[in-house]
């Protein structure tokens, strides 16, 4: 029976281990701009690969709109009666508007949209970059395979989220004003106090990086795990322990810019 020491790192193992994890960040970055390089050169758009970006965003978009759309829109209405009946016994009635959006609009729905690009597009990805050059895949195949997903990760995560936040905004001024046209003036200077110059391009810049964390980290994994021939025994998909902690901290990133 294996002894309880012998699953905990020895002292000597340390170094070993924070160079590997190191190596592995490394390598993530590295891919990530790799793939940034390749998004943005002319040759990347021959007739393959854009046949191959409109299959991925046909299938990491259009397939999943409508069930993303109908979960996050049930589950918004719950949050803001929450908000607004909480507000209105507190005296607080004037803020709840302007509290659901910055909540529910530029934190919760970018955030869920890419959790659930991930879960539906880019954690089911089946390594194929991995499983034909364990190695180290060629410049050709990455923007052949990479480059395409990458886009439309990006070009889903946005989507979803613009969808449901107009979907949320709707419903926001439902619930506030009801269906008179006399909130408009009042609902359309706090929407504009909210969404400025400036959180409207931090808004754009965290859902990029969501949609590219989506695309390069599940792939990373598994090409690191190939080229070290240490197989995926996690059951989970390769890279989602990564993929979460990334989605995280750029939130994390994203309050502390806009409120610190």
């Amino acid at each position: 029976m294996q002894s309880t020491s012998s699953r905990y790192l020895k002292p000597e193992q340390w170094a070993a281990t924070v160079l590997r994890t190191a190596s592995s960040w490394w390598h993530m970055l590295h891919l990530a701009g790799i793939t940034l390089v390749m998004a943005l050169s002319p040759s990347t758009y021959h007739r393959a690969n854009r046949n191959a970006t409109y299959r991925y965003i046909y299938t990491s978009t259009w397939q999943i709109l409508p069930w993303f759309t109908l979960l996050s829109t049930l589950l918004s209405l719950v949050l803001i009666r929450i908000v607004l009946v909480t507000a209105l016994s507190y005296g607080l009635s004037r803020y709840a508007l302007e509290m659901m959006v910055r909540v529910l609009v530029l934190e919760l729905i970018p955030l869920s949209a890419a959790l659930f690009v991930a879960l539906r597009a880019g954690l089911a990805f089946n390594s194929t970059l991995a499983t034909q050059n364990a190695a180290a895949p060629d410049l050709a195949q990455l923007q052949r395979d990479l480059v395409p997903r990458a886009i439309s990760s990006v070009f889903s995560v946005l989507s979803l989220a613009t969808v449901s936040g107009v979907i949320v905004l709707l419903l926001a001024y439902v619930n506030v004003y009801g269906i008179s046209p006399w909130g408009l003036p009042d609902y359309t200077r706090t929407v504009g106090r909210v969404f400025d110059p400036a959180v409207t391009l931090g808004f754009g810049l965290k859902t990029f990086m969501f949609g590219l964390a989506v695309a390069v980290i599940p792939t990373a994994a598994a090409l690191e795990a190939a080229r070290r021939k240490t197989g995926l025994s996690s059951p989970l998909q390769p890279g989602a322990t990564r993929l979460l902690l990334v989605l995280v901290l750029i939130e994390a990133g994203a309050l502390a810019v806009k409120y610190i």
